[in-house]
């Protein structure tokens, strides 16, 4: 199922199951094995008694005291951003083009919002499971249980939204918001660390994004279309990164370090990529559409920046911990 990086395959127009599979191999490279290892290590330090959720009497919290919001840094932070986005229009965008067409601004506007919607009802989603404790409960138990069956149903309900054709809404709406469920019982167990960081972590998401997604889509026609195929190559690399925990000796240190800043900051740039890639897409289905080759598909397109989002979250919280740590 996946998609050759040939350079007589144009990615844009490759068969549905190509598409799929990129984004299924984006869905698995959320997944490292130490984090399991983690979580059963924990899991008999932990009793039920000690956690804070509505329902349990508690004794310590497990959950970090939120700080107040220190909003000099927060400015300082939104500066860089925009000094990013400045630099990056200036480096990877010389040769801009013209305005956009009305078709091709009507979907990427509505592409992103359906990406946003779906951010929102996951992190909601998310939130409930977290203080209902459910998911803490499974994977109390078996932690492999919540991550297998959120990956399966990620995996099973994004290719029921890929196949249902745009025109049975109910349908596709209905694969949608289940998928959008499925991604919120995998991220629930990130509200276990400091509000601090997942808020941080949140709003570099949206700077990083932001500045690609304008370099994106203010970039010449197809300028980075071409990178369909070393990107897919980059997520492989990264995704297989996640098995060196299970394969590699623990002795190996310097591998594993290795294979850790692969998985992390290999993945930061990968989904970088994925981003400048999937807003050009975006337009060239546009303009595929408007010439009737292709049907008008937004929530198909909302998928891919909704896993390109919660993957560069995902790493840049993992990296925040980290950091947060020394």
């Amino acid at each position: 199922m996946l998609r050759l990086g040939l350079s007589s395959l144009r990615p844009l127009v490759g068969p549905a199951v190509g598409r799929t599979a990129r984004s299924n191999i984006r869905s698995f490279s959320n997944f490292r094995p130490n984090v399991l290892q983690t979580l059963q290590k924990q899991r008999q330090a932990l009793s039920l008694s000690k956690l804070k959720f509505p329902r349990y009497s508690t004794d310590v919290p497990i959950i970090e005291a939120t700080r107040p919001i220190q909003w000099r840094r927060v400015a300082l932070i939104v500066g860089g951003v925009a000094a990013t986005v400045v630099v990056l229009e200036g480096a990877l965008n010389r040769e801009t083009r013209e305005g956009l067409s009305a078709a091709e601004r009507s979907l990427l506007n509505s592409s992103f919002a359906y990406t946003g919607a779906g951010l929102a009802i996951t992190a909601a989603a998310a939130r409930a499971m977290f203080t209902s404790g459910v998911v803490y409960r499974i994977m109390a138990a078996n932690p492999w249980v919540v991550l297998g069956v959120s990956l399966a149903g990620g995996i099973g309900s994004m290719l029921g939204v890929f196949y249902t054709p745009p025109e049975n809404t109910v349908q596709k709406h209905f694969f949608w918001l289940t998928f959008n469920a499925f991604q919120a019982a995998t991220l629930s167990p990130l509200f276990f660390l400091n509000p601090a960081i997942l808020a941080r972590a949140g709003l570099y998401t949206l700077g990083v994004v932001g500045g690609l997604s304008y370099v994106g889509a203010t970039a010449a026609n197809d300028k980075y279309l071409m990178l369909g195929g070393p990107l897919l190559a980059g997520v492989s690399v990264v995704a297989l990164s996640t098995l060196a925990p299970l394969i590699l000796p623990v002795t190996a240190v310097r591998t594993l370090a290795v294979t850790e800043a692969i998985y992390l900051y290999g993945g930061l740039a990968v989904f970088g990529g994925f981003v400048l890639y999937d807003t050009q897409k975006i337009l060239a289905h546009a303009r595929l559409a408007e010439q009737g080759r292709m049907k008008r598909d937004p929530i198909n397109e909302a998928i891919g920046l909704q896993l390109d989002m919660i993957n560069i979250f995902i790493r840049l919280v993992q990296i925040l911990s980290m950091n947060n740590r020394k």
